[in-house]
């Protein structure tokens, strides 16, 4: 297999609610944790007057600035802002969303908020690109090391745009981003590491993993043998997961305030904000209980909410979800021409596959087979991910015959006469591959020919997801049906299409790589947001240097009024005590006025100069001190 980039190259897996990150070391996976010690980060950023908010500083602030915190981007990345799932997640989301129209593209979406006093707008991949940016800030700062190279996860029924979108985040976040992986699949080869199934004395197995997460829903079937990871078919929904699940609690609760107090909170985005944390915690809690209790303070009008979910009123609300969760699994099934008899482990992957239901429905459909949770469903998706980072950069002797083999998930073809799809390439064909057809002109005398280019299943065009187009002109005029063109689909290992049409009888040829479509960012766009990222994390840092040196300056200040309370302790002359006593006094009490007058907009050097002022007149008040 060709290696590729430097180590080190991290695994990163970008969640629709948590996103994790592991790198190979010392000849084994280590996943790292960040600056709070936590091995998952939320996906979460946050705006507000002087300061952006990233992972568990954004979510714990959100309840008190919701309008200015952001969820979820994985949801709106590489789609249209028209997309009836886009106007759906719109109405419980708290920050505003709306279309696009910058470099004359329209129908993307974009992401108001409040930044510094000013009006700012983000794409979904600027968000996401903050998210791998803290990702890669947490991996440095475990490594010691700058990393340049990562491995970025995908769900497997991401289209095309959504995962040139993903690469874009990781460009605008200083990453080369060397593959983009699917999740089950990265998550298959976290199970195959863990039960070493690469060893060249196991036999093959197939392996179906059932990845739900927060926000994406994935099946994938693998073959795993010596060492060979072949993913046999996939399927899946790009818009299903724990969201929906809270969202639909969030639903309940609103029309149950509404039945109780006859007020309507579903325009109040606190109360939705506070609501919905309230959701999630009661769905994690009734994954092990079979109720629980939902209390918030003054959730709208001073009223205090106080409610009690069940968890068979839980499932009943999703059981349409949940159901179709195993349905995904019997389209995988037989999109791999297997039956269920085939399959030797079910692997469970991603934080909601903990519901109960969804186990016992999924145990169901296998008649009884008991399912594994020998993986961490949280961490394994990061952990494939460092394992193919691994085999890519060449290091780790464990790694070396791992090969994987992964597979396109959507149909990708032409449009043809009557608005028909042509199918070029198959989905569940293994990539790469490059495949070719030839067409005629279908029209007397054509001296242009438009190669319209969709992916998707269905018959026709309309039904399907466009990519891109491009034409050829110059054709010589002839009766339709006589000129023939040799059509190109080159799909490579991070399943990005490049498209190509030659004239045969000419050798005119032209060649798109699918990249401008759908209010794809432009290479000038990603340059600009590129810059503004440094500028943000020099913001970001020059305002960590200002807090640092207000704390210093603070609990310096606060240790000396401390001293001064039990200044009976300090040796010092008698007749001076009283008089030095009030002069320190004095002089500390004008540096707490200097702080709550000058706090917000003070510079470090400010704060540091107060501080060797004070350290200045203080500095011998430690050695007076009784031992």
């Amino acid at each position: 297999m060709e290696k590729v980039g430097e180590w080190p190259v991290i695994g990163i897996d970008l969640g629709t609610t948590y996103s994790c990150v592991a790198v190979w070391r010392h000849n084994r996976v280590e996943i790292i944790a960040n600056d709070q010690g936590n091995r998952t980060t939320p996906s979460w950023v946050a705006f507000n007057d002087s300061e952006r908010f990233i992972g568990e500083a954004a979510l714990n602030q959100a309840t008190r600035n919701p309008a200015n915190t952001i969820f979820e981007a994985k949801r709106l990345i590489g789609r249209k802002f028209s997309e009836d799932s886009v106007q759906k997640d719109m109405k419980f989301w708290p920050f505003k969303v709306t279309a696009g129209t910058d470099s004359g593209k329209e129908d993307y979406p974009v992401i108001e908020v409040s930044y510094n006093g000013e009006h700012k707008k983000f794409t979904p991949e600027e968000i996401s690109s903050m998210i791998l940016m803290k990702m890669k800030d947490t991996a440095e700062a475990f490594l010691g090391n700058t990393v340049k190279n990562a491995i970025v996860t995908v769900p497997a029924y991401f289209n095309d745009s959504q995962r040139q979108a993903t690469k874009d985040a990781g460009t605008i976040a200083g990453l080369n981003v060397v593959r983009i992986i699917n999740e089950p699949t990265a998550a298959a080869m976290a199970y195959g590491i863990d039960t070493n199934s690469t060893s060249c004395n196991v036999a093959k197995k197939n392996v179906l993993v059932f990845d739900l997460g927060g926000g994406t829903f994935d099946v994938s079937l693998v073959a795993i043998e010596k060492g060979e990871f072949k993913v046999r078919a996939v399927s899946g929904d790009t818009h299903l997961g724990g969201g929906d699940f809270d969202n639909k609690l969030v639903s309940h609760f609103v029309d149950e305030f509404k039945k109780k107090h006859k007020k309507d909170i579903s325009t109040n985005t606190r109360a939705l904000a506070k609501l919905r944390l309230a959701s999630e915690r009661a769905k994690r809690v009734l994954s092990s209980n079979f109720q629980t209790t939902v209390e918030i303070d003054s959730l709208f009008d001073n009223i205090d909410f106080t409610s009690t979910i069940t968890r068979a009123r839980f499932e009943k609300l999703n059981m349409d979800f949940f159901s179709n969760c195993v349905d995904t699994v019997e389209e995988c099934l037989e999109d791999a021409g297997m039956e269920k008899h085939d399959v030797d482990d079910v692997v469970l992957v991603g934080g909601s596959t903990r519901i109960p239901k969804v186990q016992q429905l999924l145990q169901d459909f296998f008649d009884g087979k008991e399912l594994c949770k020998s993986i961490n469903p949280d961490e394994a998706v990061a952990y494939g991910a460092a394992v193919h980072a691994a085999v890519l950069s060449g290091v780790g002797n464990s790694t070396k015959d791992i090969v994987l083999v992964d597979i396109t998930p959507l149909s990708l073809g032409i449009e043809v006469t009557d608005g028909k799809m042509y199918v070029v390439v198959p989905k569940n064909t293994i990539i790469p591959t490059k495949k070719n057809k030839t067409f005629r002109t279908n029209k007397d005398n054509q001296t242009t020919v438009r190669f319209t280019v969709y992916e998707g299943e269905r018959l026709r065009v309309k039904d399907n997801n466009f990519l891109d187009e491009f034409i050829l002109s110059e054709v010589p005029p002839a009766p339709k049906e006589t000129i023939e063109f040799d059509v190109c689909f080159d799909l490579d290992v991070n399943g990005i299409l490049t498209v190509s049409a030659q004239e045969l009888s000419t050798g005119d040829r032209k060649q798109i790589t699918i990249t401008n479509h759908h209010g794809r960012l432009s290479k000038q766009e990603i340059k600009r947001m590129v810059a503004e990222a440094e500028m943000y994390k020099s913001q970001d840092e020059q305002q960590r240097k200002m807090m640092k040196a207000k704390n210093a300056l603070e609990n310096y200040a606060n240790n000396m009024w401390d001293i001064l309370h039990s200044y009976g302790k300090i040796k010092i002359g008698i007749k001076e005590k009283e008089k030095e006593k009030k002069k320190m006094k004095e002089t500390i009490n004008q540096t707490f006025q200097w702080l709550e007058e000058n706090a917000d907009n003070a510079e470090v050097s400010e704060f540091e100069e107060k501080l060797v002022d004070l350290e200045r007149i203080y500095g011998d008040v430690a050695t007076k001190i009784s031992m």
